[in-house]
Parts: C-alpha cells; sequence; structure tokens
C-alpha cells in the first residue's frame, strides 16, 4: 500500500514561495510508484508539482500532490547529424541544458535558466531568445491517468503553439509526462539575433561563438532582468506576450508610436506584454508583501509572507488596466489553483 503524507506544506514546491497545505502528499521516483499512487487516489482531486516555477497556489489543496522527482539522463540514438536523448520529466531543465553544452550537443543553449523540470518544457512548449522546445523536441511519454498506461505523442500529436500543447488543452490534467526524448544537433546553428544576445556577446568580450558562449550570454541577461526565486518569490513571465492582428496593432501604433511589435509569419503582431504593464504603470509597485518587479514588469513577486490570492488580484488589476489603456487583455502564462 503506498505511504502517503498528510497536511503537508507546499511552500517549499513552489517557487513563488506561498504557504499552502496539501491533503495528500507523495513524491514519485519511478513510474511504478506513480501508478500506484494513481491506483489509491481515490476521488481526490490531483495536483503534479514538478519545479513548481509555473503555478500560483491561492488556497490548499483539498486532495493528492504528486511530486515528480523522476531521474536519468539517455542517448537512445544518434546519426551524422542528431543526438537523440531521453530525459526524466523530473530532471531539472537548465542542469540538463548545462549537461547538453559539457557534451556539445545544440539546440537548447537558447533556452538557458529557465526555471522548472523537463517534463514541464513541452507542456508549456517553453521558449526564450528566438527559439521554443518544439524546434528540437522528438517525441514523449506520458502516463495515462484514467488506464495507468503509458503513451507516446511526437511532435505532431503534441500540437505545439505559442506557451500552448494539448496538455494544457485537450489533455490538460489527463495525462503526467514521464520522460521527454529531445532531437539535438551535432553541429550548431547559432541564434544570436533575437533580443540583446549579440550586444551581450560583445560586452562579455566573446570573440569566438559557441554554444556555451550563447548559453553564458542568456544566463547573463536572465540574471540582470529576473529575480532569483531562491532571494524572492516568483514564477518568471506571469503574462503571455499578445498576439494581435495587424489592422489593431495598426490602430494602436497611430495613438502609441513608439509601441514595439514583432511580425509573425501568421501575419499577427506580438507586443511585449512588459511594455503594456510598464506603460500602465505597474513596473515596481509594492503592496505589502506582493508586488510587480523593479527591474521586470511582466514578473510578479512575493517578497516574503504575501498570500496567493493577493497575486492573483494583483494579476487582474493589471489585466484590468492594460485591457482599459490598449483594449487587450493579457493571458496569465501560470497555472492558477
Amino acid at each position: 500500500m503506498t505511504s502517503f503524507k498528510e497536511d503537508v506544506s507546499l511552500k517549499p514546491y513552489n517557487t513563488f514561495g506561498i504557504e499552502a497545505k496539501a491533503k495528500r502528499f507523495i513524491a514519485f521516483h519511478t513510474v511504478t510508484k506513480l501508478q500506484s499512487a494513481l491506483a489509491e487516489q481515490g476521488s481526490d482531486a490531483l495536483l503534479v508539482l514538478g519545479g513548481g516555477s509555473n503555478v500560483l497556489l491561492t488556497q490548499d489543496f483539498q486532495g493528492l500532490v504528486l511530486k515528480n522527482e523522476l531521474k536519468g539522463i539517455e542517448v537512445v540514438e544518434e546519426n551524422e547529424e542528431h543526438i537523440f536523448v531521453k530525459v526524466a520529466a523530473g530532471e531539472n531543465w537548465h542542469e540538463f541544458v548545462l549537461h547538453c553544452i559539457s557534451q556539445q550537443w545544440a539546440g537548447v543553449e537558447n533556452l538557458s535558466l529557465i526555471p522548472g523540470t523537463v517534463g514541464a518544457a513541452p507542456m508549456q512548449n517553453i521558449g526564450a531568445y528566438g527559439v521554443e522546445i518544439r524546434q528540437v523536441f522528438e517525441s514523449l511519454e506520458a502516463l495515462e491517468i484514467a488506464t495507468g498506461v503509458l503513451k507516446t505523442f511526437n511532435n505532431k500529436e503534441c500540437e505545439f503553439g505559442y506557451r500552448e500543447s494539448v496538455f494544457k488543452k485537450a489533455l490538460k490534467g489527463k495525462f503526467i509526462i514521464t520522460s521527454v526524448v529531445f532531437k539535438l544537433n551535432k553541429e550548431a546553428s547559432f541564434n544570436t539575433s533575437y533580443g540583446a544576445i549579440q550586444t551581450t556577446l560583445d560586452e562579455l568580450g566573446v570573440t569566438e561563438i559557441s554554444i556555451k558562449a550563447i548559453s553564458d550570454a542568456v544566463i547573463h541577461i536572465r540574471q540582470s532582468k529576473l529575480p532569483d526565486p531562491a532571494e524572492i518569490g516568483n514564477a518568471g513571465s506571469f503574462f503571455k506576450n499578445p498576439e494581435i492582428d495587424k489592422i489593431d496593432y495598426e490602430g494602436l501604433k497611430a495613438t502609441f508610436l513608439n509601441i514595439p511589435s514583432y511580425a509573425l509569419p501568421s501575419g499577427m503582431v506580438k507586443i511585449p506584454a512588459a511594455w503594456l504593464i510598464e506603460q500602465a504603470g505597474w513596473k515596481g509597485k509594492t503592496f505589502g508583501e506582493i508586488g510587480v518587479h523593479k527591474n521586470q514588469p511582466l514578473v510578479l513577486v512575493n517578497y516574503g509572507n504575501g498570500k496567493g490570492l493577493d497575486l492573483k488580484d494583483l494579476a487582474f488589476k493589471i489585466q484590468q488596466s492594460v485591457s482599459d489603456k490598449f483594449g487587450i487583455l493579457l493571458t496569465p502564462e501560470v497555472n492558477i489553483i
């Protein structure tokens, strides 16, 4: 019989550092233990935590919390151009990126220092500095909660979109990702055009570009803009960058001449959410124990003993003010529970 812990504090398991309790809790290190826990779940609601870096807890969880601690990295196939690496879902994402760099496996260096676990990466289709998971994703294995059976999903079946996948839409709450296979490159193709990567490389005095140099530049940029969750509770970017159609963009540009934008292949236009939030006057604002980060308005922070409900309320107020000013509704990237 599975040994569940009861009335467990979830504060150590979420990067916001929010105090909330789980009615029942168990960490699983094997797929077999996960299957056993699910078999004894009963009628309890279910919450799966990896790194806890994309969740805002607003109340105690009156169900079963499963902490994913599956570990392991192995090469499963390779050819002249690519190496296929299978990674357990509980592995720390950034540590995996550093491992790839040490092995000279290219493709994920632009995704350095993103918090969370490997299992959350395809669920979110995480992305940064011109690269998204779908570009290096081969397949994943996931356990179907209803049956306890492992199933494999290829790139197409995951239905990746901007910070989206089928696991956040049609299959939300139906599967637990257990491992991911990445298709990495033996020959690097450097992506330095997005954001401040090239400028940072120049500032760091890099004369010979490499995947490590790009990773170092990305780490430097992120550390200069984003607070360390170990020091200030946060979940990284709280909102997605909105995408609007070109006609709406032209209308906004007529009023806000300096509005930044990125044209997308779809014909839509992406607007930086951070700029919208800053223009609405939220950057650096504090409200007791919570606030909006002084360097990056896309990041909501818990300075100590903040409450999840207060952060949720702050997020709603930001949404409302941005909508009033620009006619754009920001969508949370963080899972609010």
